[in-house]
């Protein structure tokens, strides 16, 4: 199966219960794509290795890259130059609006685990 470790180890990440929830995992990589410094080539690399449609796993790495892209461009621009201040209040506005979405995608998950409780309910 795998070459470079364990069987055992490999059986162990994929009956694991984050391994089990692609949406969970969907989460933590839109979050870790939107966070500015994050490594996002070895995020692609390690999405190969995770249960996430090849589709959406695409969607999230396109338009989650832009943001972190350009407040760390403008960022590291207003650092270089010396204005700690606002490269500070960039990052801090960055991290905000990363919580803001974070809440946004749990309330519309949450909404729309209602939605399939309430069609099963009926359904039986």
């Amino acid at each position: 199966m795998c070459n470079f470790c364990e069987e055992s180890k490999v059986e162990k990440i994929e009956k694991s219960k984050l391994f089990q929830n692609p949406k969970k995992i969907e989460k933590i990589m839109l979050i870790l794509f939107l966070i500015p410094g994050t490594p996002k080539d070895l995020l692609v690399y390690v999405a190969g290795l995770l249960p996430i449609q090849p589709m959406r796993f695409i969607l999230i790495s396109t338009f989650a890259r832009f943001p972190s892209v350009i407040s760390s461009t403008l960022a590291g621009a207003n650092l270089a130059v010396g204005d700690w201040k606002m490269g500070l209040i960039l990052y801090g506005v960055v991290l905000i609006l990363v919580a803001i979405v974070i809440l946004i995608m749990n309330q519309l998950d949450k909404d729309k685990m209602a939605q399939e409780a309430l069609k099963t309910m009926s359904e039986k």
